[in-house]
C-alpha cells in the first residue's frame, strides 16, 4: 500500500516524503507546485503535479497506486497574509482540505495524517500548552486549520476516518544537504530570514514587536526540528496502521525561544552581528506560544534527537550557505516543507 503526501514538495512536504522512502513506505506526491520545487522530491516518488483540492485528480491517484493513507500538508502558510486576504487563506486550506477528506471517504482510504498549527490556540495562556486547551485561533490562517479539525473529527464519526492532527509549533533546520528549504519568497519564519541575512541575502531582519508581555519584550515560540518532525509523522502513521484512536498532538519541544534568543543564536553560528530592524506587531501574532508535547512522547513514545536551539539555525545555515554556493548536493545526507497550494504549514 501506498502513502498519498499532498503538498510533498514544500519544506516540511519533501523532508517528510524523504523519512517515508528511507523506511521503506512506498510514496505518492500530489503538489501543484505554487510554492513547492519538483527537484525537492525524493526521485523515488511518484509525483502527481495537481490540486490536492481536486477530487476526481486525487480519486485516481489513490486507486492508481492503492494508497491507504494520506498525509496532507498543502496548504498557504503565511499568518499575516491570512489576516490580508482571509478569504484566499480559506480556499486554499478549509476548501481544499473538504474535497480532499471527500475523496479519501469515496476511495476508502482509513488513515489521515493533518498537519495543523498552534495557530488553533491563539494567545499562549500557561506556560506550555496542552491539547485540551480553548482553541481559539487569532487569525484566519489558525481558524482555516481548527475548521479542518472539526471536518476530520465530523468523517471520522460518520465514516470511520481516522486521523491524527499534528497541531506544529515552529518548524525550522535542515535534515539533509541540499534538502528543500522556506522557498516561498520572503520566507515566513524567523530562524530561515534571519539565516538569509547572515548570508548577505537581505538587508536586514525586521523584527516585529518588542513589547510583548515576554521576558525580553519580543514573542516566544517552541522551534522544532525538521528532523524530529519527520520522525513524528512516520511514528503517527505506524500509530494510525496499527488501530490508534483518533486524536490531536502537539508537535514542539517545550522550551520557548525569543527572538531576541533565536537571533543570538543565528549570530553565534555565523560569527557576526545581524544588521535588525525594529518593526510594529503584526496582526495575528500571539506573544508566546510553547508546547506541551507529554501527551505526543506518551502514546507515540516519541524522543526528539535535536532539541537545541543552535543545531536547529546551524543545519538550516549550513544549507542555505550550500544552496548559495550552487553545488551539486541532491541526495546527499548531512545531520541536520511548505506545500501543496501556497506551501505546507
Amino acid at each position: 500500500m501506498s502513502v498519498l503526501v499532498t503538498g510533498g514538495a514544500g519544506y516540511i512536504g519533501s523532508h517528510v516524503v524523504w523519512r517515508l522512502i528511507e523506511e521503506g513506505h512506498e510514496v505518492v506526491v500530489v503538489d501543484d507546485l505554487s510554492s513547492g520545487r519538483r527537484a525537492a522530491v525524493h526521485p523515488a516518488a511518484f509525483f502527481q503535479k495537481g490540486d490536492a483540492g481536486n477530487s476526481q485528480l486525487v480519486c485516481d491517484v489513490i486507486a492508481r497506486h492503492g494508497v491507504d493513507a494520506v498525509i496532507h500538508m498543502a496548504a498557504s502558510i503565511n499568518v499575516s497574509r491570512s489576516m490580508e486576504s482571509p478569504l484566499d487563506c480559506y480556499r486554499n486550506n478549509s476548501a481544499v482540505s473538504r474535497r480532499l477528506i471527500e475523496a479519501c471517504v469515496r476511495t476508502g482510504v482509513r488513515d489521515f495524517v493533518f498537519a495543523s498549527s498552534a495557530s488553533v490556540y491563539g494567545e499562549g495562556r500557561a506556560a506550555t500548552i496542552q491539547e485540551t486547551a480553548t482553541l481559539d485561533p487569532a487569525s484566519p490562517y489558525g481558524r482555516s486549520k481548527l475548521i479542518t479539525e472539526w471536518m476530520l473529527e465530523d468523517a471520522g464519526r460518520a465514516h470511520g476516518l481516522r486521523h491524527v492532527s499534528l497541531r506544529y509549533f515552529n518548524v525550522a533546520g535542515s535534515a539533509r544537504a541540499g534538502a528543500d528549504g522556506w522557498s516561498v519568497p520572503g520566507a515566513p519564519h524567523l530562524i530561515a530570514r534571519a539565516n538569509k541575512v547572515a548570508l548577505g541575502q537581505a538587508p536586514a531582519l525586521s523584527v516585529f514587536g518588542t513589547d510583548y508581555p515576554t521576558r525580553d519584550g519580543t514573542c516566544v515560540r517552541d522551534y522544532i526540528h525538521i528532523a524530529d518532525l519527520g520522525d513524528i509523522h512516520l511514528k503517527t502513521l505506524e500509530y494510525l496502521r496499527s488501530g490508534g484512536d483518533s486524536t490531536a498532538l502537539n508537535c514542539g519541544y517545550g522550551r520557548g525561544v525569543s527572538v531576541r534568543d533565536a537571533i543570538g543564536a543565528v549570530e553565534r553560528v555565523s560569527g557576526h552581528p545581524l544588521p535588525v530592524k525594529m518593526a510594529l506587531r503584526r496582526a495575528g501574532d500571539p506573544a508566546a506560544v510553547v508546547a506541551d508535547s507529554s501527551r505526543l512522547r506518551a502514546l507515540l513514545g516519541w524522543k526528539p534527537r535535536h532539541d537545541d536551539i543552535e543545531e536547529i539555525v546551524r543545519s538550516d545555515y549550513e544549507r542555505e550557505k550550500l544552496e548559495r554556493m550552487a553545488l551539486p548536493l541532491a541526495g546527499s545526507h548531512a545531520p541536520g516543507r511548505s506545500a501543496g497550494r501556497v506551501a505546507t504549514h
